[in-house]
């Protein structure tokens, strides 16, 4: 893989040349050090990528010459990561590791045991910072496509909403959390396949309240035990889509 990625959104989906935007100019010329000749790969978030040659090596204005596009084969499954907002700057690692990880989208959640609280200006600001914080993940893993990053909501209600995932599940602390590979054996001889479409959640510092334990239940969430340690959340999340995307992978 070359060693150079830049992010893009061109209005064509062949064009024969790609201008960047002012940031991922400085990025790649003064930050990566990118000089004229050098092959770039451009992706625009959704799988597609284009291979190219750097022609103008300006910090602010670089521009690509493009030798071909590809489209990225989708992952055969698609996770949801539902975290529970936690203390200081771990969100930000939690979303480069998902990205890491390949999961489709990250749902930041305000639960009851949650001591983050943001308003509307802290939201807007806080998504756009989880927001670079995957695209820098996603261009130093080489994953094309970006997870979506929903809005702030609270557990209670992203539990209680409409979703067609085909598996819902949610880590937990408590006695008769199953273990993730019986689960999925036991939907597998249910419906003669692996889950396409899987949900996890995860607690905050403390877990989640036997409220939003029992609500979970309520609507369908199995509970997952993540082994017989108490993880740091941050921790947690990057295990759980782990140990997933693994039993995914080798369905």
């Amino acid at each position: 893989m070359p060693d150079f990625r830049v992010f893009c959104q061109p209005t064509s989906t062949e064009p024969t040349e790609i201008s960047l935007s002012a940031d991922e100019s400085h990025h790649l010329i003064s930050v990566n050090r990118a000089r004229r000749g050098d092959t770039v790969v451009a992706f625009d978030g959704r799988g597609r990528e284009w291979i190219g040659e750097l022609v103008r090596d300006d910090r602010r204005a670089a521009t690509l010459a493009v030798r071909f596009h590809q489209q990225a084969k989708p992952l055969p499954y698609a996770i949801t990561l539902g975290q529970a907002l936690p203390k200081g700057p771990s969100m930000d690692a939690i979303v480069r590791k998902a990205t890491e990880l390949g999961v489709a989208a990250i749902v930041p959640l305000e639960s009851e045991r949650t001591q983050v609280h943001l308003d509307s200006d802290r939201q807007d600001r806080k998504s756009e910072k989880w927001k670079l914080a995957a695209l820098e993940a996603a261009k130093q893993c080489g994953n094309p496509w970006l997870p979506e990053i929903l809005p702030v909501q609270t557990a209670m209600a992203f539990m209680q909403s409409k979703r067609t995932d085909d598996l819902k599940l949610i880590a937990s602390l408590q006695p008769g959390a199953r273990s993730l590979r019986e689960v999925l054996t036991d939907f597998r001889s249910q419906h003669g396949r692996a889950p396409q479409r899987v949900l996890w959640l995860i607690g905050p510092e403390g877990d989640f309240t036997p409220a939003e334990m029992s609500t979970s239940a309520s609507c369908g969430f199995v509970p997952i035990t993540l082994g017989p340690l108490v993880l740091r959340c941050e921790t947690a999340a990057t295990y759980a889509v782990s140990v997933l995307a693994y039993e995914l992978q080798n369905r």
